[in-house]
């Protein structure tokens, strides 16, 4: 069997570019014991890719999800950003991940609720009386500040930015939104201009609720990988995150705005960013026995995602909680056993798997499998197209790293367009990760059995999907309807 170099080698060669094989997504939902109790806080998803590259009006899209499985009926207290996070989109340049040279920091503020006398009848609809949250008065907005490397203090690029509302039902389209009452109404509302940003420089931005884009058979996973069929069949798995939302902030950056790595770069790596996103909360917080919260001290990250997979079933539980709170360019340091001795070979191991592909005819070598994985590296840091970043502390690190000069095309970013289907991105990360990890090979066709999302994709920024409706669209809903019902919704 190739090693992955190899075959990255000879994809290179033949294609001029490197297209990993369109087979589920998955990420980062829940992946970490203190992060499970804290879900506004939880990336769940990370894509970075490029448009028109190598020309004048290039630009780097990075989306950044967090909030993971949020149910689309779950009111009156609709699924929001929090006011107490700062999150943040972490960009690196050059030879690896010190390099740090653009951060894009993004903070949320909700108004209070307007006060009403609950006695006063004559009251109109509105205000803290209510407990329809779509009608109480209540607006999210945010600020984005952009931190460039050796540059004292923070930009302001975009200010008093409204998010995008959540798409509720037909009557709060008509009464709360004032649109038309259809899922179409919603999502021109929903992208329009009034969302939609510019960025004081260049570039766009928009946050608020989509379809949450993974899609991964989440019940045969976390069953000790007992995946349904061994290898990957289209659809022949159980999509767990069907039908959940989750809530997004898409950046489109033009690369002339990306500043140069300031330190010695090798020439090969001049072109190479390195994205991650993050989210962080103040160290101190103080109950209030009014309901109300105190929140002080410097900020404290609790978690973070670069590429796909790598906490979730990379790092074991005793770092999960550590690795949330470190930087990139502690990885090699800190967890670079768990990538040169990766535990899920052991695992599927324990539990029958290699049985199993050598029953199917699927040879495997466990001893090169379980230890010196410099493979898995190689794929980390591009290697494939020609790039030197060393495999060393403070150069290899959980970024997704994207090329600014050719097109994305997993692992040299992750890209939502590309797809063979309207519904599938690029590649299918979770099933190239897995092949990848447990037999060094990404073709060979290891995964999950789900090949799609379950809503199509948009064709334009801010690329996910609009989220399910909760009116119809809530899991209660899809109650002995099938299949069927709730793919003929999405149409």
């Amino acid at each position: 069997m190739k090693t992955c170099l190899a075959w990255l080698t000879a994809a290179l060669a033949a294609a001029g570019t490197l297209g990993l094989p369109s087979t589920a997504e998955a990420s980062s939902h829940r992946e970490a014991p203190a992060i499970g109790e804290d879900p506004t806080a939880d990336n769940t998803d990370l894509w970075a890719f490029m448009t028109n590259p190598g020309q004048p009006n290039a630009t780097l899209t990075v989306i950044a999800a967090y909030n993971p499985l949020e149910e689309p009926s779950g009111g009156p207290n609709f699924n929001k950003f929090s006011d107490d996070v700062l999150y943040e989109v972490h960009v690196t340049r050059g030879d690896g991940v010190l390099n740090e040279v653009v951060t894009y920091q993004i903070e949320f503020n909700s108004n209070d609720f307007p006060k009403v006398d609950v006695a006063d009848l004559k009251a109109p609809l509105g205000g803290g009386k209510e407990f329809f949250s779509q009608i109480a008065g209540q607006q999210q907005t945010y600020t984005v500040r952009e931190v460039v490397a050796g540059v004292a203090g923070s930009k302001i690029i975009a200010k008093d930015v409204p998010v995008a509302p959540p798409n509720i039902g037909p009557r709060t389209n008509a009464v709360a939104l004032q649109i038309g009452d259809s899922n179409d109404a919603y999502e021109q509302f929903a992208t329009g201009d009034k969302f939609l940003k510019p960025l004081n420089g260049g570039g766009f931005v928009w946050a608020g609720p989509r379809d949450d884009g993974f899609y991964v058979d989440l019940g045969a996973t976390f069953d000790l990988a007992n995946f349904r069929q061994l290898l990957a069949q289209p659809q022949s798995g159980v999509d767990g995150v069907k039908g959940f939302n989750c809530h997004a902030i898409a950046l489109e950056i033009p690369v002339g705005r990306i500043p140069a790595a300031k330190n010695n770069v090798d020439p090969k790596n001049a072109d190479v960013v390195g994205v991650y996103a993050s989210a962080s909360r103040r160290k101190v917080s103080v109950l209030r026995n009014d309901g109300t919260r105190l929140d002080v001290g410097p900020f404290v990250q609790v978690s973070r995602l670069g590429l796909p997979l790598v906490n979730e079933v990379v790092i074991g539980l005793q770092d999960k909680d550590k690795w949330n709170r470190s930087d990139p360019k502690d990885e090699v340091k800190l967890f670079g056993a768990y990538f040169l001795n990766p535990v899920i070979v052991r695992d599927a191991d324990a539990v029958g798997f290699y049985d199993q592909l050598n029953a199917l005819g699927v040879e495997t070598d466990l001893n090169k499998l379980q230890s010196n994985r410099v493979d898995i590296l190689s794929a980390i840091n591009l290697d494939f197209l020609g790039h030197t970043i060393p495999k060393e502390p403070g150069k290899t690190g959980d970024v997704l790293r994207v090329d600014l000069k050719v097109a994305s095309s997993f692992p040299n970013g992750r890209s939502i367009p590309g797809g063979a289907a309207p519904n599938q991105e690029q590649a299918d990360v979770t099933d190239v990760l897995a092949s990848l990890f447990l037999v060094g090979d990404p073709f060979a066709g290891i995964g999950d059995n789900i090949s799609n999302n379950d809503a199509n994709y948009r064709t334009s920024f801010p690329w996910l999907a609009r989220p399910w409706r909760g009116f119809e669209e809530g899991h209660g809903n899809f109650a002995g309807a099938g299949d069927a019902l709730g793919t003929a919704r999405r149409r």
